[in-house]
């Protein structure tokens, strides 16, 4: 089976992730760029040996194209998937799925319309540590979970983003919406609801912008750190901490306490998983290395879409699931601006 892609963005999500991702997959047979900066487009066609469309009705009526990557700016992904979906292709969304409760609902309503496939791009569903993570708890021999931790944190998008500089569209409100929230945040509450297989539905916060400026030295419009307390619908009770200015390092750790004993994952750099047991007896593992901005290693999110659409089997993170992580992300923004404590 021989699967033509497009890409609409070509920042630097396309460029290190989604292009060489599928140009690496055995059965696409090419890439179709489109970016609203033509340059752009013309850079990654070149790169990957693609061709370029020129607007985005050219690129969606083209019916060899049977799957879209759409890596636009947070507040396109609700345009640009439910228009792509409802003209017959199978699309990838870069998270978050939208900004909105309302425009998410737009985008789920399109797959369900269409009857093709959505997937969310919450890559940490699918490296192998979080994988076997899972398993571990299903497995039960933890016993119950009772409560946890999770962080993710980095020097800033302005070091990753494709200009390098404060100028980037992750510090502005009206593109970005949520900081740091929405950038790493939304990927670990993914991450939460997946491990625990249950769901957040209450929480408090604090936010700030602490120390990033924009481009005319003023501090940015959104936040750089949010820090929350959650408690999932089963009683578990967590905190989260996600951060632009974790500056000499990258943390992406989650810690979880069960009954018997307490997993760490990406707590140790040699090992993903570390798990201590109530006795004190400790069984480490070594999977592979943490994806990270400077290492860039394949996420394996382009391979499990390819294979949803080729075998007709359900999305990993489904719109249903990107949906009830913006819920999270949503009230944790809003707990932190009214002081309170927010049911989602």
């Amino acid at each position: 089976m021989n699967i033509k892609a497009g890409i609409i963005g070509c920042g630097s999500i396309a460029k290190f992730r989604h292009a060489p991702e599928y140009k690496g997959n055995p059965y696409v047979s090419e890439i179709v760029f489109y970016d609203r900066n033509p340059e752009r487009s013309a850079e990654l066609a070149e790169l990957f040996d693609g061709s370029v469309a020129t607007t985005i009705d050219e690129l969606l009526a083209d019916p060899s194209v049977q799957v879209i990557s759409d890596c636009s700016s947070n507040e396109n992904h609700h345009l640009f998937s439910t228009k792509a979906l409802l003209s017959g292709k199978h699309v990838l969304c870069e998270k978050p799925i939208s900004l909105t409760i309302e425009h998410a609902n737009e985008v789920v309503e399109a797959q369900r319309k269409s009857g093709k496939k959505l997937m969310v791009d919450h890559n940490q569903r699918f490296t192998r540590a979080h994988q076997k993570a899972k398993e571990i708890l299903n497995n039960g021999e933890l016993g119950k979970i009772l409560t946890f931790r999770t962080t993710f944190g980095h020097q800033g998008p302005e070091h990753w983003g494709v200009n390098k500089t404060n100028s980037t569209w992750f510090f502005k409100k009206d593109r970005s919406g949520f900081g740091v929230a929405g950038d790493l945040g939304i990927h670990k509450l993914d991450l939460i609801h997946y491990l625990l297989d249950d769901e957040i539905e209450q929480v408090s916060a604090f936010q700030g912008a602490l120390d990033k400026v924009d481009e005319n030295g003023e501090p940015i419009e959104v936040c750089d750190n949010i820090v929350s307390n959650l408690k999932t619908k089963q009683g578990r009770l967590g905190t989260a901490a996600f951060s632009w200015t974790y500056y000499g390092e990258e943390d992406n750790s989650t810690i979880i306490y069960c009954e018997k004993g307490i997993m760490k994952i990406y707590h140790d750099p040699e090992y993903q998983i570390e798990v201590i047991t109530k006795d004190g007896e400790q069984v480490n593992y070594q999977l592979e290395a943490i994806q990270t901005n400077d290492n860039q290693t394949n996420t394996g999110v382009i391979n499990a879409f390819i294979n949803c659409v080729r075998l007709d089997e359900e999305p990993l993170v489904t719109g249903q699931d990107a949906l009830s992580s913006l819920k999270v992300v949503l009230g944790i923004l809003e707990a932190a601006e009214t002081n309170s404590v927010v049911k989602i």
